[in-house]
């Protein structure tokens, strides 16, 4: 019996880390890479793919024998569910708050608020330009009401995070009867959204996106925001209306804006949104850490085990029927 191949969809997770790193936990496994938005070069003898952030449409899907999309991480937004569901492909998910995911990106997404609020490449700027006679004044957190759109593990993560800095926090969840962690101030459904960012002196975006879902911040939700609030989003780009945020950043109805994630990536560092002066941009690293990988590494590992053992992928997204499975080289 051939040894199971699983395939990922960028060269390396980091600088540091290789795919390869994985080997200890995938014994008796062929772990392979291909640059980003190659997929469809790379699909012979392969069993899995993880698509990290490449497109796996219908014909990918056709082209390839392989049974399991395992995802990374959380995001299977470019990923057509319904397409892999019919073709016997199982889709499958590694919730955030499982992998160390979630921790890793709320703290990020409280280094970019407090770099937003503090003003910090402006402090910075004045230190290299020896202007301290006209050091920029920051703000504090404490006493201020931030808003956190999308209490999933992310949101969850975050708002534990915030509390202590003495902030009033609101949050918007599409279940808000699930309620959320201790220290909310306020909690309710997205139909009351406007209403929320109208009370907030900062909001983050960490809700999830679904492919071909209209952006949630789009030139109504900014408008509904107080003059001069701050923006940051280490969700989706796609939820974001990237041309709705520069026009709202150019007119000050927002302060300022800290971004992570982008609709086009890897996003452009010439395009206007990243050039602008009052944008704090990262390249989608929240979630890159060691603590991330090692954990969500541990975790992909055993649901591609549990797969190819025949058994039905854990946090599947999709429900193939039983009649159609592309089978696991295990199960051959």
């Amino acid at each position: 019996m051939s040894r199971p191949a699983v395939l990922f969809a960028r060269d390396r997770f980091t600088a540091e880390l290789t795919w390869t790193d994985l080997a200890g936990l995938l014994p008796g496994w062929t772990i392979r890479s291909c640059p980003s938005g190659q997929l469809a070069g790379y699909l012979d003898g392969i069993d899995v793919i993880c698509p990290l952030g490449s497109r796996v449409d219908a014909d990918l899907l056709t082209a390839g024998e392989f049974g399991l999309v395992q995802q990374f991480g959380v995001g299977l937004e470019k990923v057509d569910l319904a397409a892999a569901a019919e073709r016997g492909v199982w889709a499958a998910r590694v919730p955030g708050d499982a992998t160390g995911n979630a921790d890793s990106v709320a703290e990020l997404a409280v280094l970019l608020l407090l770099a937003l609020v503090r003003r910090l490449d402006e402090v910075r700027d004045a230190l290299t330009g020896r202007r301290w006679a006209v050091r920029p004044t920051g703000g504090s957190l404490a006493g201020s009401t931030v808003a956190i759109v999308g209490l999933g593990a992310i949101g969850a993560a975050l708002a534990t995070r915030l509390a202590p800095f003495g902030v009033r926090l609101l949050a918007v969840r599409a279940h808000p009867e699930r309620g959320g962690p201790p220290g909310l101030e306020f909690l309710t459904g997205p139909e009351n959204l406007a209403g929320v960012l109208s009370r907030a002196d900062a909001v983050v975006c960490a809700a999830m996106f679904e492919g071909g879902q209209p952006p949630l911040f789009d030139a109504a939700a900014f408008g509904a925001m107080r003059p001069g609030a701050l923006f940051v989003n280490v969700a989706r780009g796609g939820l974001v209306d990237e041309a709705a945020l520069l026009a709202a950043l150019e007119s000050g109805q927002l302060g300022a804006a800290a971004l992570d994630v982008y609709a086009t990536e890897p996003a452009d560092p010439d395009w206007p949104l990243l050039r602008h002066p009052r944008v704090l941009a990262t390249p989608h690293v929240g979630g890159l850490t060691h603590e991330m990988f090692r954990r969500t590494g541990e975790a992909f590992a055993a649901n591609l085990r549990r797969w190819a053992a025949g058994q039905p992928p854990w946090w599947a997204a999709n429900q193939p029927a039983p009649g159609v499975l592309r089978r696991p080289p295990a199960a051959t």
